[in-house]
């Protein structure tokens, strides 16, 4: 998942983008308003974390540029100001969450993780499809009760493809979501990672969960269990 983070204090932009990068999220940065718009403007952004107080002009109005070009991905605010005035603005004009300064990278994670979990649809850390299952918090896959070991890109795409199930994603979708660095893209290093998802999720090879839609990219096939269910 690729989360753009828009912070104007240097030591705290490095702090998250280390800390989210180490939860397995590629990030994208912006130290000021008019970069971080155009960042969320431009590329594919699953999530943003914004900070209100920026050099050039206020957070605000970036989420209003967003919203008005019908950018809908989750937004959560940063802010130093206690005022409630300050939050309720920024959920009218579209933010999704806030968090004040100081706050634990804990709760961040966790806000964050439910944000992008309610944007797909579904309301518990714990995604299923089929005998899959995910836990988004503790970063555990099981098919049928057996748990899994995957590594972390296999983990990443599977998250991905979960969230989204159902539908067919490309293969420069997928490589753009979980890469931050256009060098770092090799469609054939996803068609490995793809390969090896598909042999530890299905060793019978009695699922298919994960079509190839030739010309198309990738959809994971097997049926999403509401969480009502």
């Amino acid at each position: 998942m690729r989360i753009l983070v828009i912070e104007d204090e240097p030591a705290l932009l490095e702090q998250l983008a280390t800390r989210l990068r180490a939860d397995g999220y590629a990030v994208d940065t912006a130290a000021t308003a008019e970069d971080g718009e155009y960042l969320g403007l431009e590329y594919p952004i699953d999530a943003a974390i914004v900070d209100l107080g920026l050099p050039d002009r206020p957070g605000l109005s970036v989420i209003e540029t967003w919203r008005a070009n019908q950018k809908a991905f989750p937004v959560l605010i940063l802010t130093a100001r206690g005022r409630w005035e300050d939050k309720v603005a920024g959920l009218e004009l579209g933010a999704d969450d806030y968090l004040v300064k100081p706050f634990h990278h804990e709760e961040l994670l966790a806000r964050l993780r439910a944000l992008l979990r309610r944007a797909a649809g579904f309301s518990q850390s714990r995604i299923q499809c089929g005998p899959i299952s995910i836990d988004l918090g503790a970063k555990s896959v099981a098919v049928a009760d057996r748990e899994l070991e995957l590594t972390a890109l296999e983990f990443n795409v599977l998250e991905v493809l979960m969230l989204r199930a159902g539908n067919v994603l490309s293969k420069s979708e997928l490589t753009e979501h979980l890469y931050e660095d256009d060098n770092e893209r090799d469609s054939n290093v996803l068609e490995v990672i793809i390969g090896r998802l598909r042999k530890k999720l299905d060793p019978s090879r009695e699922l298919n969960p994960i079509e190839t839609i030739r010309g198309q990219g990738y959809r994971l096939r097997l049926p999403r269990v509401r969480d009502d269910a």
